[in-house]
């Protein structure tokens, strides 16, 4: 299952989780993921959340993660990370040796996404990736809805509603 969250604190920012048990990969960008092939979104690991919060709604209060909290995107994905020789490889691997790919099948997000990391924890601060969008049928040259526009996949209301009901 992938929950895509939207979290709006001081700087709007999306953070996507693909959810297996085990393990969970998050990574935050803060444009939100692009439809289109040709753009490369930078996207950060974070730390993980509990699965109670998966569909959590609402406001943080001050300290770690303040902000308003949607679920940006709910649906299902399923590796297609292989090896040079096209056998599958699983996913928790293909993250361990840098580059993932993965099928979308969400409310919102569709098609294939390739994450590739360009920089390791061991070269020296923190590690980063880049999010690029596969070129296949659901691919298009318009990008995503700023994520401080978006509307919850689940409840249908922007982060701006839901900061003002205060829930």
């Amino acid at each position: 299952m992938v929950r895509g969250g939207s979290h709006h604190g001081e700087e709007g920012r999306a953070e996507g989780r693909a959810q297996r048990v085990p393990p969970q990969t998050r990574l935050l960008e803060d444009r939100g993921p692009s439809s289109d092939p040709h753009d490369r979104r930078l996207a950060m690991p974070t730390e993980d959340h509990p699965m109670a919060y998966a569909d959590f709604a609402g406001v943080v209060g001050e300290g770690y993660g303040a902000g308003t909290v949607i679920v940006w995107d709910s649906g299902t994905c399923r590796s297609l990370a292989t090896d040079r020789r096209h056998h599958g490889v699983p996913f928790a691997e293909a993250l361990g040796q840098g580059h993932v790919s993965f099928w979308m099948d969400g409310t919102k997000l569709h098609g294939g996404y390739a994450p590739t990391r360009i920089r390791g924890s061991a070269e020296g601060g923190r590690e980063a990736w880049l999010l690029v969008k596969g070129d296949d049928l659901h691919a298009s040259a318009h990008s995503t809805t700023d994520p401080a526009r978006a509307r919850s996949a689940l409840s249908g209301r922007t982060l701006k509603q839901v900061a003002e009901d205060g829930r």
